[in-house]
């Protein structure tokens, strides 16, 4: 099963593109789900019918009357995560408020603490994972959020488990004596439910990292031919390389049509904005993937038969899963002895002239900074025992030189 994931700047169409992508995929014969996890939800409007947060089958045939075996058939959904926040945060939240009032937190710092950031969003995302491996799908398309959503969206795992970490520390031998020192307390059963509570989320958050950076998992950008719109799309390229978060390709959307041979201040006005966009198509070119470009419409596609025409218009006779490969994102290797660094750890990620990078040791890890994200990248055995000499950026991404320590090879 494959999971294809679409996110772009709010207003480039990554909503239409979804689902025409979806509608292609179901004409092509496969078990096709469709899902918005997009707060503001319209999959429903371009759809051009009524969903909900259980998969609904939606023909799309022309004919009308019964569906016959025929047929071309999609599920759709669009995710709500309220019922679902008080379903599984709300009673730990209660455990958690309890607990820390009754060891004197201040009533304000414990209503603090027990807010859980970014667990809607959270939710969201293990509604996709349970709704991917519980159905009979081929292809799951995820209608995403807008960029900076989506960010906070497919990074939340590390982020969350980073938080639980502060919180409620993994070790159990931490967790005994708490329990320990309790014995005949009142609330010895609320810490022992609290524990296996938050065990559980912390096993959910490490199986949505993984469901994310699996090599069935992949993230489509959706951007328009405009300069900051591209930027964004190139700074959300380098963020999730940086979370190892696989993007396999650009559909630019809204690409003027060609006027041709026709003359007029029309024609000139087409031929002078198109020159601009494909000055802006170059740039994302540049990227190196895939890029698929969409000409902007006359009219909106909503509907089974407009997302058709659509999706046959993007993709013609490819198949609409082709995309980049899946390349190793950290790679290390060795040089000569003689040279000023020995080894060179090679991070893949697309950095563009304006990015702000920042480098930094720490222990046997290497914080990795890029436009205010940051990725703790734990190093191989080999460097562990190493200095940092150098290191380089480019357009390939980063390389670090690393040379060994001889009092730490020593020891």
């Amino acid at each position: 099963m494959r999971t294809l994931m679409f996110t772009g700047k709010g207003g480039v169409g990554k909503t239409t593109l979804a689902a025409a992508t979806a509608v292609r995929l179901a004409e092509r014969g496969g078990k096709v789900l469709v899902l918005s996890t997009d707060p503001a939800h319209s999959l429903a409007d371009c759809l051009g019918t009524g969903l909900d947060h259980e998969p609904r089958e939606l023909s799309l045939s022309s004919g009308q009357g019964e569906r016959s075996e025929t047929d071309v058939v999609l599920h759709a959904a669009e995710i709500a995560t309220r019922g679902l926040l008080e379903e599984v945060w709300g009673r730990l939240r209660e455990h958690l408020h309890t607990l820390l009032t009754s060891s004197g937190v201040a009533e304000v710092d414990a209503a603090e603490l027990t807010r859980l950031p970014g667990v809607e969003e959270l939710l969201a995302l293990t509604e996709v994972r349970r709704l991917a491996a519980e159905g009979p799908w081929d292809t799951v398309v995820v209608d995403c959020g807008p960029t900076a959503e989506t960010l906070r969206l497919l990074t939340l795992p590390e982020a969350l488990d980073d938080y639980l970490e502060r919180l409620f520390p993994k070790h159990r031998r931490l967790v005994r004596g708490m329990l320990a020192g309790m014995a005949g307390d009142s609330h010895g059963d609320r810490w022992e439910a609290l524990s296996e509570a938050l065990g559980g989320l912390a096993a959910r958050l490490e199986g949505l990292a993984g469901f994310l950076t699996d090599r069935t998992t992949s993230v489509r950008l959706v951007s328009t031919p405009e300069s900051v719109v591209a930027a964004e799309t190139r700074r959300v390229l380098t963020a999730l390389s940086l979370h190892r978060i696989h993007v396999d390709g650009v559909l630019v959307n809204r690409m003027v049509p060609s006027p041709g041979e026709a003359e007029g201040a029309a024609a000139e006005w087409l031929r002078l904005r198109r020159g601009q966009q494909r000055e802006v198509v170059a740039e994302l070119e540049g990227l190196g993937l895939p890029l698929r470009s969409v000409e902007h419409r006359a009219s909106e596609p909503v509907g089974a038969a407009a997302l058709r025409e659509l999706g046959a218009g993007i993709y013609g006779a490819a198949d609409p899963l082709e995309g980049a490969e899946r390349r190793p994102v950290i790679d290390v290797r060795e040089t000569p002895e003689h040279d000023r660094a020995r080894y060179w750890l090679r991070v893949a990620l697309p950095l563009g002239p304006s990015a702000d990078l920042e480098l930094a040791r720490a222990g046997d890890e290497l914080a990795i900074t890029v436009d205010g994200h940051r990725r703790l990248v734990a190093l191989p055995s080999v460097l562990r025992r190493c200095v940092v000499v150098e290191a380089e950026a480019g357009d390939d991404g980063l390389a670090v030189g690393f040379r060994p320590d001889p009092e730490q090879w020593m020891r």
